[in-house]
């Protein structure tokens, strides 16, 4: 039977919500992902709106990835992603206002592999690896906080 992971973590984002939220579009982390350069497929402009299709790697990690559901004013978004031959399944961002202008962030990965090339991908999604993860996460927002408070992110 293939692997099926779901992973989950929640850190907190020195941000307002509407601002934070963005920084998990497409084109709001190609200001604090290194080496993150979609390309928009549609529509062109990188502009974040529910139906938008981009695609990100290259060969064997080429990855087709779909904005399936955008709700800005819920701060709630889901991506389903399939990178061929491999692995396959939906990335979850959800946004919550705290005090102080602070955001709390869930992220919620659940992916199945494909065949025997999805499976060792899928060790980074389960355990400690996968807070991990989101945790530099947080680092690099940190790090760049305040250029991503004052860009216009699409």
């Amino acid at each position: 039977m293939p692997r099926h992971v779901q992973a989950s973590h929640r850190i907190v984002v020195d941000a307002p919500v509407d601002r934070c939220f963005m920084f998990f579009t497409p084109a709001g982390e190609e200001r604090w992902v290194a080496g993150w350069r979609p390309d928009y497929l549609h529509p062109a402009d990188g502009r974040t709106e529910a139906g938008m299709v981009f695609t990100t790697g290259q060969g064997q990690e080429m990855t087709i990835w779909l904005l399936a559901d955008f709700d800005r004013s819920a701060h709630r978004s889901r991506y389903v992603r399939c990178t061929p031959g491999s692995r396959t399944g939906t990335v979850e961002i959800r946004c919550q206002a705290l005090e102080g202008d602070r955001t709390e962030v869930e992220v919620r990965y659940t992916l199945t592999a494909l065949g025997a090339e999805g499976e060792r991908p899928l060790e980074a999604f389960e355990g400690d690896a996968f807070a991990a993860m989101i945790e530099g996460w947080a680092r690099e927002i940190e790090a760049r906080r305040g250029e991503l408070l004052a860009a216009v992110i699409p």
